[in-house]
C-alpha cells in the first residue's frame, strides 16, 4: 500500500523548490519529547484524500512563549529561521470524519527527526502528526514522512515578505500567486485558516486520493478570495 502510495506521490509532484528554511541545520542529537497522548478516540474509516498542512511561522511564534521554548526548534532560532513550516499531511474521510490515532508506535527515531526537523522544526508536533494522522496512512514514521517530503519538497511557496507588503492583500491575491508558482493547481484547491484579525495562519493544500489537487470543502478553504489579508513578517 504505501509503496503506491509514494508512486502516486511521485507522479503528482511537480519539479522541486527551495521550501523556505532559513540556514537550518538539524543538531546531532534531538531530544526525544515524552510520548503522545491521544487527544481523541481512534477513528479507522476509508480515506478519500489528503490535506497538506503549510504554516506561517512568523504569525505562529510571534507570541513570545514559543520562542523560549527549549524544545521549540521552529521559534526559538537554534537550528535557523522560518517562513513557511510543514504543519502535518492530514488523511481525509467523507462527511466529515477523519482517520485518527490508529496506532501511537512506533515511535519517531532519531533519523525521523533528524530528517524532518527543517520542514517541521518541533520534535514535538513530529511526533503528534505522526502518531495522529501518519500511524492512518503508514506502519512507520519514516514511510509517512517520506510522502509528506515528497509533496513539501514539490512546492514552490509564496515569498510572503514581499506580499505583506503589498497595499490592500487580499486571500485571493495569496491564491493566485500560490497557483503561478505551481501550475496545475487551481485557486480552489488551496485553503487559507487566518486569525480573527485576518493574519495569515496556514494554507491547507486540499488533495485527492491519487494527490492530484482538488477543491477544499467550504470549510477548508476559509476566507473568500476578496477577503483582505494581513501577513506577520517578523522574521
Amino acid at each position: 500500500m504505501m509503496r503506491r502510495v509514494l508512486f502516486l506521490v511521485a507522479l503528482a509532484a511537480p519539479a522541486p523548490a527551495l521550501a523556505q528554511a532559513y540556514q537550518c541545520a538539524a543538531p546531532a542529537v534531538v531530544e526525544a519529547p515524552p510520548p503522545v497522548r491521544p487527544d481523541g478516540p481512534a477513528s479507522r474509516v476509508p480515506i478519500t484524500g489528503y490535506t497538506l498542512a503549510v504554516s506561517w511561522s512568523p504569525e505562529f511564534c510571534r507570541g513570545g512563549k514559543a520562542a523560549r521554548d527549549p524544545g521549540n526548534y521552529q521559534c526559538n532560532g537554534q537550528i535557523g529561521r522560518f517562513g513557511f513550516v510543514l504543519h502535518g499531511l492530514w488523511p481525509d474521510g467523507a462527511n466529515g470524519q477523519y482517520p485518527q490515532w490508529c496506532a501511537v508506535t512506533p515511535r519517531p527515531s532519531q533519523a525521523d527527526y533528524r530528517a524532518n526537523l527543517c520542514m517541521t522544526p518541533v520534535p514535538w508536533l513530529i511526533d503528534h502528526e505522526w502518531a495522529k494522522h501518519g500511524s492512518c496512512m503508514a506502519r512507520t514514521p519514516e514511510g509517512y514522512f517520506k510522502v509528506a517530503r515528497i509533496l513539501w519538497q514539490s512546492l514552490r511557496l509564496p515569498d510572503a515578505d514581499r506580499l505583506s507588503r503589498q497595499p490592500g492583500l487580499t486571500a485571493g491575491q495569496l491564491r493566485r500567486e500560490f497557483a503561478r508558482l505551481n501550475p496545475g493547481f487551481p485557486l480552489p484547491a488551496v485553503g487559507l485558516v487566518v486569525s480573527n484579525g485576518g493574519w495569515l495562519r496556514e494554507m491547507h493544500l486540499c488533495y485527492r486520493k491519487d494527490f492530484k489537487p482538488r477543491a477544499c470543502s467550504r470549510r477548508a478553504f476559509g476566507s473568500k478570495n476578496d477577503v483582505p489579508l494581513k501577513i506577520w513578517r517578523g522574521l
